[in-house]
């Protein structure tokens, strides 16, 4: 098992950090991750933990008081988290795009600010971009923000909001018409709001209310939510780097590292499947032998690892990639598609490996049969990924004259 998703070039104190999330993983949430998910109970013993690590800050830059370490190393650490529990690797993800939004596109009020208690986990981001009817067509977005005076007055829905009713800064993207003429592109009328709000659910501010948890069929203990903005008036200051209408490009910058991590996350849950396949399949026995003795079994054991292999490379690849300041859509959307995707795989395979057992909740492979889905949707479906992946390609490979 050690010897898959190895990842090479890797700093001394990269390989530290990530010997010590991995202990980490295998002591605090691997252990209790299936009692608490069955129970969709908010992990916050584990929270705790990843504050003490200092994973909260692990992208913030040192000035801002937190590690400012690479988008690789993050993407390496969330690939651990997922191995565990992905609900975990879901609690930091949106606060880590807040995060990078923040370190990118914010004014040096709104870095010095908020920048600084984000990375002791005092501050929690989430961020809010799907409405109800919107899907992936961000363009269609309804909810709208009004100039009044020093103030914007929000109005709208949001939906699938991860980390709803635990988080304290919500990015949310809105339809800002103001300074712009008329029949400008939607994407060019867009404006990322910083709202600062109380945790809970219920009335959090005056104008914003977070309702109960979505129940959903896995992905528990995070909390998913709607947001529903009535008259939220919100200071000009928060406006994400002072100027309206470029909150289209500030999202789309916070998901294309946020696809990354995606992909990471398929790559830790396809890891965790296959670990308990391979283990499995030398404990149990079938005419006479342990079962990873057949070799129907050795050659799904043999395809798993390599989709595991495939995919952590792919995810490398597309983390490095936006490290060395390039453009990495084209990477990130191959390394989302393909995680994901082989996740679903190499999780069904472990699934059936483990025979009429993995259909019992005493078995681990039954959360995660249930988490993989989410994947193949979150940050972007499949679908999307592929045209964004054709596009660029097309970019690429313009023929000339």
């Amino acid at each position: 098992m050690a010897r898959l998703a190895q990842t090479a070039g890797l700093t001394d104190v990269q390989q530290e950090i990530l010997k010590t999330v991995r202990e980490f993983v295998d002591k605090e949430i691997i252990p209790v991750a299936t009692e608490l998910e069955h129970r969709d109970e908010y992990p916050q013993q584990i929270v705790d933990g990843l504050k003490e690590l200092g994973l909260f800050g692990l992208m913030i830059p040192e000035e801002y008081g937190g590690l400012g370490e690479s988008l690789l190393t993050y993407a390496l650490c969330v690939e651990e988290i997922a191995r565990g529990w992905m609900s975990v690797s879901g609690i930091i993800n949106t606060h880590f795009i807040v995060a990078y939004m923040l370190k990118q596109h914010g004014t040096q009020e709104q870095k010095d600010h908020f920048l600084p208690r984000m990375a002791l986990g005092e501050v929690r981001g989430a961020f809010s971009m799907s409405e109800p009817g919107l899907g992936s067509d961000v363009s269609a977005i309804t909810s709208k923000a009004v100039k009044d005076g020093d103030e914007y007055v929000l109005n709208g829905q949001k939906m699938w909001l991860t980390n709803g009713g635990t988080s304290t800064l919500v990015a949310v993207l809105c339809r800002s018409d103001e300074g712009h003429a008329e029949g400008t592109a939607p994407h060019k009328s867009m404006t990322t709001f910083l709202v600062e709000k109380e945790p809970g659910f219920g009335e959090v501010r005056p104008g914003l209310t977070i309702p109960g948890k979505i129940d959903k069929m896995g992905y528990k203990g995070v909390d998913t939510t709607e947001l529903i903005m009535d008259g939220l008036r919100i200071p000009a200051n928060r406006v994400l780097g002072g100027v309206t209408g470029r909150g289209f490009y500030q999202m789309m910058d916070g998901v294309e590292v946020g696809r990354v991590n995606v992909a990471a996350r398929g790559c830790g849950v396809a890891q965790r499947a296959f670990e308990l396949g391979v283990s499995y399949a030398q404990q149990r026995h079938t005419f006479g032998k342990p079962i990873a003795q057949h070799q129907a079994i050795q050659f799904k054991l043999a395809e798993m690892a390599t989709k595991v292999e495939a995919a952590h490379a792919m995810m490398v690849n597309a983390a490095r990639k936006k490290d060395s300041g390039e453009r990495n859509d084209l990477e990130a959307g191959m390394a989302k598609y393909l995680a994901s995707e082989y996740c679903k795989e190499v999780v069904e395979d472990a699934f059936r490996i483990h025979g009429g057992y993995g259909f019992s909740k005493e078995y681990e492979i039954e959360r995660l049969y249930r988490e993989a889905p989410m994947l193949l949707i979150g940050e972007g479906t499949a679908e999307i990924q592929k045209m964004i992946i054709g596009r660029r390609l097309l970019e690429e490979y313009r023929l000339q004259g």
